[in-house]
């Protein structure tokens, strides 16, 4: 089982708290869609050969291609690939991208899921992060697309100093509302380079309060699990038979093959990643080279890396599986680091598998770091 991402480095204006690779100029689009159509059949041995599971447009703002580009793509990865039939087909949209016409032509062109970055339900919330949608078209072109896309998520922010509790529950209220299957939340993380880091070194903005963030975070716990999601990876919440099966294949170990400019692929075995400058990724594909540099993957790395991903899924860390690919020695090792977080109460111990707790699921990123090798 594998997936592909490709990464479509566009958009309309630059988020105050994004830190991924994006242009806000659109000069370079029809070049770049080009060059991707290359990378596609450069690019096609990378992974193993197996079943193409999963496909997802991210960025950027995948929603700012024409029909026509994102069936070219499609057609270029059936035809390097063998894709399931019924491969996950994700695109990322902005609500202020969504029409109906344009809802018709996604389906027509074969995609089958929806990611809707809505981040807030509140005007003032969506004029501090500088998103180029209104709370009217949140509200309004989500109704619309669940219409045509059963198989939708949204994303939503926490944790931002014009977010007080009372208006979290109405966001995630209104997303329950709506009928959303698959809710990522993110707590609002200030990225060094980013406009919102700038207007908190100026003192333009009040700084993130981590303790406001804890707080919502345990609040939306409690809010979704009431309504029936599963709380399925830290940040990502799911109606029953509703996971988005790409993002799981990553905490799952599968392999995955990363094209457009600052994408990542991993085959099990290896790494890598493509040059993030739009310009420099499409002179290179005009010269049929990759961008991009490579690096093989110790067995300390991929025992790391697995203790990290999976530690953030409601599964959990597989000893048995460690003992099956790495030995029994690591799967020790890691029983016995865990034993501290589990006498405190952070992590539990069941059925062969190391899985943090609510209030652990507060220190994933450290405890997953204090049981590395």
């Amino acid at each position: 089982m594998s997936g592909i991402y490709l990464h479509i480095p566009f958009c309309r204006q630059a988020c105050h708290y994004c830190n991924f690779h994006f242009s806000t100029s659109l000069k370079l689009k029809n070049e770049f869609v080009d060059a991707l159509l290359k990378e596609i059949s450069l690019q096609k041995n990378y992974l193993p050969p197996e079943t193409v599971n999963t496909i997802y447009f991210g960025g950027g703002t995948p929603s700012l291609l024409t029909q026509s580009a994102l069936s070219a793509i499609l057609q270029a990865l059936h035809q390097q690939f063998q894709v399931a039939a019924n491969a996950e087909i994700t695109l990322e949209a902005n609500p202020d991208d969504i029409t109906e016409h344009k809802l018709q032509e996604w389906k027509q062109a074969g995609v089958n899921r929806l990611s809707i970055g809505v981040q807030s339900f509140f005007e003032e919330d969506l004029r501090w992060m500088n998103r180029a949608h209104s709370a009217k078209q949140a509200i309004d072109n989500l109704q619309l697309a669940i219409q045509y896309f059963p198989n939708i998520t949204i994303d939503l922010i926490y944790g931002g100093p014009t977010l007080p509790d009372d208006k979290w529950q109405h966001n995630v209220q209104q997303a329950i509302a709506i009928g959303v299957p698959h809710i990522s939340c993110y707590a609002l993380t200030v990225e060094p380079g980013t406009a919102l880091a700038s207007m908190i070194n100026k003192h333009k903005t009040a700084e993130v309060n981590t303790e406001d963030q804890a707080r919502q975070f345990l609040l939306l716990m409690d809010w979704l699990q009431q309504a029936g999601y599963e709380h399925y990876e830290i940040s990502n919440f799911a109606l029953p038979g509703m996971r988005s099966r790409h993002n799981s294949s990553y905490w799952q170990g599968a392999s995955y093959l990363g094209l457009g400019p600052s994408a990542h692929s991993f085959n099990g075995t290896s790494r890598q990643w493509n040059i993030a400058n739009n310009a420099l990724y499409i002179q290179s594909l005009k010269e049929n080279k990759v961008p991009l540099e490579m690096e093989t993957l110790t067995h300390t790395q991929r025992l790391n890396e697995y203790t990290m991903t999976s530690l953030r899924t409601i599964e959990g860390l597989d000893l048995g599986w460690i003992v099956s690919r790495f030995g029994e020695r690591e799967a020790n090792q890691l029983q016995r680091a865990a034993q501290p977080f589990i006498d405190s109460g952070k992590m539990r111990f069941y059925n062969n598998h190391l899985q943090l707790t609510k209030e652990g699921k507060l220190f994933a990123d450290g405890i997953a770091a204090a049981l590395f090798v």
